[in-house]
C-alpha cells in the first residue's frame, strides 16, 4: 500500500515511517506536516490510506479528515498521541469518514521503534477489508419470529452503521422523541476501545438515555443500546440482548449481519431496521433476513453517505424498501411505529 502521513511533529513521522516500511508491501507515499498540507496533497496524489494526526496548528485531523473525504475520498486512519484523551475529535473524525483509531508509535531512547504493532494490525485490517471483493450474496433462513412471546407487541428499530456513521446516528437520534414507543438498537463498527466514548457522545446529541448493551438484558422502550465491539451483538431466543462470538471469521465487529439475523429469527413481532453508510456489504444479508420476515427496511441513499458501500450492498440485494436521506430517516421510523400502532399487522412476514 501507498500511505501517507500528516503528523506535525518530526519524531512522530519518523516513527511512522518506519513502521510502514518494516512491511515490504507498503511505501510512504508522502508527508504532510498539517491539515491543509494533506488535503492538498491527497488531491493530486491520492493515496492508499492516511494516518491523520488530529492536533496541529493549523487545520487539524478532523476538519482535515472531512475535506478529504469530500473532494478526494481514500481510507483514513486516525493516528494521535492519546485516543482516550482526544476522543472527541477521534468520534468526530470518525463521523466524517475516518475507518478507525490508533495511538501514535514511539521512538525509545536507544532509537529503537515502541508500539507499532496495534498501528501495523489496524493497517494490516484496512488494508484487508479495501481489498476484499464483493462476498456472494447469502441468506439465513428465516424462522417462525412473529410467532408468541412475552413481548409481541413491542417492535425494535435497529441500525447498523460503519464509516461516517457517529454523525449520522447522532442526527437520527436527535430528531426521536424521549417518548419513542421502541427500543433502539446499534451496530456500529468501532474499536472496543471507543465504545464508552461514543456512547457518551451520542448521549449528548440525543434526549433518549444511550448506553453500552451488557449481555442479558431485555430491550426496553425509549431507550438507545449501543454494541460493544469485542463480540457481535445478538438477540437470542429468550428476546434478550447477548454477545456471541460467531462467526470469529467476521473482519467487521460488531457484525450488522449477526444482528439484524438474529432478530428476524428470535424477535417475536416485525419492526424496523436501518442500513447506514460503510465500506463494505456488513449488514446487507442481514436486512434482507429482516425483510423476508416482515419488516420494514430502509437504506440510507448515496448522496448523504460518506461511503455508499453497505447500503449499496443492501439496494442491489433488493433488501431495502425505502432509500432515504439521512435527514429523513427519523421521520420515516417514527411514521412506520406510528402506523404499526394504528394497524398492528401491518407488518405481518411476507417476501420481498
Amino acid at each position: 500500500m501507498r500511505i501517507a502521513i500528516v503528523n506535525d511533529m518530526r519524531l512522530a513521522c519518523e516513527a511512522l515511517r518506519r513502521a510502514i516500511v518494516a512491511d515490504r508491501r507498503h511505501q510512504v507515499a508522502w508527508t504532510a506536516t498539517g491539515g491543509a498540507e494533506a488535503i492538498s496533497l491527497a488531491s493530486r496524489d491520492r493515496p492508499d490510506l492516511i494516518l491523520m494526526d488530529m492536533i496541529m496548528p493549523d487545520v487539524d485531523g478532523v476538519e482535515a479528515t472531512r475535506q478529504i473525504m469530500l473532494k478526494s475520498p481514500c481510507p483514513i486512519l486516525v493516528v494521535t498521541s492519546t485516543v482516550s484523551g482526544n476522543i472527541s475529535k477521534v468520534i468526530e473524525a470518525l463521523s466524517n469518514g475516518a475507518l478507525d483509531a490508533v495511538e501514535t508509535p514511539s521512538i525509545g531512547q536507544q532509537g529503537e521503534l515502541l508500539g507499532s504493532s496495534p498501528l501495523l494490525e489496524k493497517i494490516a485490517r484496512i488494508e484487508h477489508l479495501h481489498d476484499r471483493p464483493p462476498a456472494a450474496a447469502q441468506t439465513t433462513p428465516v424462522g417462525s419470529a412473529a410467532a408468541g412471546g412475552a413481548r409481541q407487541g413491542l417492535r425494535l428499530v435497529l441500525l447498523g452503521a460503519s464509516t461516517g456513521g457517529p454523525r449520522v446516528l447522532a442526527e437520527i437520534l436527535n430528531q426521536l422523541p424521549q417518548d419513542v414507543a421502541a427500543p433502539i438498537i446499534i451496530a456500529q463498527h468501532i474499536d472496543e476501545g471507543y465504545v464508552a466514548g461514543l456512547a457518551k457522545w451520542l448521549a449528548d446529541h440525543t434526549t433518549l438515555p444511550v448506553e453500552v448493551a451488557a449481555s442479558g438484558i431485555e430491550p426496553r422502550a425509549g431507550h438507545v443500546y449501543l454494541s460493544a465491539s469485542q463480540q457481535h451483538l445478538a438477540i437470542r431466543p429468550d428476546r434478550r440482548l447477548h454477545y456471541v462470538s460467531e462467526p470469529g471469521s467476521a473482519w467487521y465487529h460488531p457484525s450488522v449481519d449477526v444482528l439484524f439475523s438474529s432478530a428476524a429469527r428470535h424477535w417475536p413481532v416485525p419492526g424496523i431496521a436501518v442500513l447506514l453508510t460503510g465500506m463494505g456489504r456488513d449488514g446487507a444479508n442481514g436486512l434482507a433476513d429482516l425483510r423476508r420476515a416482515g419488516w420494514a427496511t430502509t437504506a440510507q441513499d448515496q448522496a448523504t453517505s460518506v461511503v455508499w458501500g453497505m447500503p449499496k450492498a443492501a439496494v442491489d440485494l433488493g433488501a431495502a424498501q425505502a432509500v432515504l436521506p439521512s435527514s429523513q430517516i427519523a421521520g420515516q421510523i417514527l411514521s412506520q411505529l406510528k402506523q404499526a400502532q394504528i394497524n398492528p399487522t401491518s407488518n405481518s412476514p411476507k417476501s420481498p
